[in-house]
C-alpha cells in the first residue's frame, strides 16, 4: 500500500469518527430535553458518555498491549458501538438511555485512544503529519455540526440517532481498510512492563500532567453539556448553534494545521500555559455573557486552543513520558483520567449546579478549575527534563 494511501485510510476513520462526535455532544442533550427531564437528569445522563472512558480506555490498552493486536481490537469496538446502540430506538426513560449510552460507549471510548497509536506506528518518522492527519476529524466535525443543526430546523430531534447510526456503521467500514499490523508478542524481557508504566506515572511531572487533564475536561463538562441548551435558551436557532460549534473546529483545524511549527517555536510548557490562559477567559465569556454575539464568536475561536492545542500537546507528551512498550497505557490513561474521570465529573456537576445556579456560577466553576491547572503547569510541566523514554 502506497504511503498517501495509508493517510488517506488514517484521515478517514479520524472524519467519521469526529463527524459522530459532531452528532453527539451539540445535540444529544437537545434529544434529552425532548423527554423532558431536568437538568440534573440530563447532567447524569451525559456523564454516562464519560464514565466508561474511566475504565474501557485502559482495559483495552492494556489488552492491546499484551497482545499487539490493535487493529483488530480497534474494529471489534466499532462494531460493538453499533450493535449495543441500536436498543437506544427501544427507550424512553432515563434509567434506560443511561444504561444504552453507558453500554454503547463503552467500546466507542475505547477506539481512539488505540487508534492514536496505530497513526504514529504507522507514521514512523512523519510523527509530524499526525496534526495534518487528525484535523481530517475537525473537518468531518465541522461538516455534521453545521448539516444536522439545519436539519434539526425542519425535521424532529428525534431523528438524531438515525443519522449517529449511519455515523457509527461508515466509522465500523473504514476500520476494515486500516491494514493489520504483525502482532507483537510479549517476550519473557518485556513482561515487566506493567511495572515500568507504574514507574513513569508515578513521577511527578507526569502526575501533575494527569491533574491537569482532568482540570481542563472538568472544565469543559458543562460546556459539552449544556452549552447547546444555553443558546437556545438566550435566543439562537439551532442552525445558528450549530454554526457556533463549527466555528470553534474550525479555529482548532488551522490550529492543527501548524501545531507543528507553534511546538518548533514556542514549546509545549508555554503552549499549554496559553491555552490555559484562554480556557479560563472562554468560560467566563460564555458563562456571563452568552447573549452577545461577537463575544461567542471570540469565545469559540478560543476553541483552538482549549482543545486544539491541549489535545495535540497532551498526546505529545504522553508520548513523550512514556516509552514504546507503555504508549497504549499512556494513551489511554490520557483519554481515561481526562476525558473519561475530568469529563464525567465535569458533566455531572455542572447539572446540579445548572438547576440550582445557572449558567454564571457553572462556568465560573469550569473556569476555576483552568486556573488551578494553569498554577500546577507553572510549577511541574517542563517536558525536557523528563527524556528517558526509550
Amino acid at each position: 500500500m502506497t504511503q498517501q494511501g495509508n493517510y488517506l485510510r488514517l484521515s478517514g476513520f479520524y472524519f467519521f469518527y469526529f463527524a459522530l462526535l459532531g452528532a453527539l455532544v451539540p445535540y444529544w442533550s437537545l434529544y434529552l430535553t425532548s423527554f423532558g427531564f431536568t437538568a440534573q437528569t440530563i447532567g447524569s445522563l451525559m456523564a454516562m458518555l464519560h464514565v466508561s472512558r474511566i475504565v474501557a480506555p485502559n482495559l483495552w490498552g492494556w489488552l492491546a498491549d499484551r497482545s499487539g493486536r490493535r487493529v483488530q481490537i480497534v474494529r471489534f469496538g466499532a462494531l460493538m458501538t453499533c450493535i449495543l446502540f441500536l436498543a437506544i430506538f427501544f427507550q424512553e426513560g432515563a434509567l434506560g438511555i443511561g444504561l444504552v449510552m453507558l453500554g454503547f460507549s463503552f467500546f466507542w471510548n475505547a477506539v481512539l485512544p488505540q487508534f492514536e497509536v496505530i497513526t504514529l506506528n504507522q507514521l514512523g518518522q512523519e510523527k509530524s503529519r499526525y496534526s495534518q492527519i487528525r484535523l481530517w476529524g475537525s473537518i468531518g466535525f465541522i461538516i455534521t455540526v453545521s448539516g444536522i443543526g439545519a436539519l434539526l430546523d425542519l425535521i424532529s430531534i428525534r431523528w438524531l440517532p438515525w443519522l449517529m447510526l449511519g455515523l457509527m456503521l461508515l466509522i465500523w467500514l473504514n476500520t476494515l481498510l486500516i491494514p493489520e499490523e504483525d502482532p507483537v508478542p510479549v517476550d519473557p524481557q518485556q513482561r515487566g512492563a506493567g511495572q515500568g508504566f507504574s514507574e513513569l506515572l508515578l513521577r511527578p511531572q507526569v502526575l501533575a500532567f494527569f491533574i491537569i487533564c482532568f482540570l481542563v475536561q472538568f472544565g469543559h463538562g458543562a460546556y459539552y453539556t449544556f452549552y447547546s441548551v444555553l443558546m437556545v435558551e438566550v435566543g439562537f436557532t439551532r442552525a445558528e448553534v450549530g454554526m457556533l460549534w463549527a466555528i470553534g473546529v474550525v479555529a482548532e483545524v488551522i490550529v492543527f494545521i501548524f501545531m507543528h511549527r507553534l511546538q518548533q517555536r514556542w514549546g509545549l510548557r508555554r503552549i499549554m500555559l496559553i491555552s490555559l490562559l484562554l480556557c479560563v477567559i472562554r468560560w467566563l465569556l460564555i458563562g456571563f455573557l452568552p447573549q452577545q454575539l461577537p463575544l461567542m464568536l471570540l469565545a469559540q475561536t478560543f476553541h483552538a486552543a482549549t482543545f486544539g492545542c491541549l489535545h495535540a500537546v497532551g498526546i505529545a507528551l504522553v508520548h513523550h513520558y512514556f516509552t514504546s512498550r507503555t504508549q497504549g497505557q499512556g494513551q489511554a490513561l490520557f483519554s481515561s483520567f481526562g476525558f473519561g474521570l475530568g469529563g464525567a465529573s465535569g458533566a455531572y456537576v455542572s447539572g446540579v449546579l445548572w438547576g440550582s445556579f445557572g449558567a454564571g456560577v457553572t462556568f465560573g466553576v469550569s473556569a476555576l478549575a483552568s486556573s488551578v491547572a494553569i498554577v500546577l503547569a507553572l510549577i511541574w510541566i517542563y517536558p525536557e527534563k523528563v527524556q528517558q523514554n526509550n
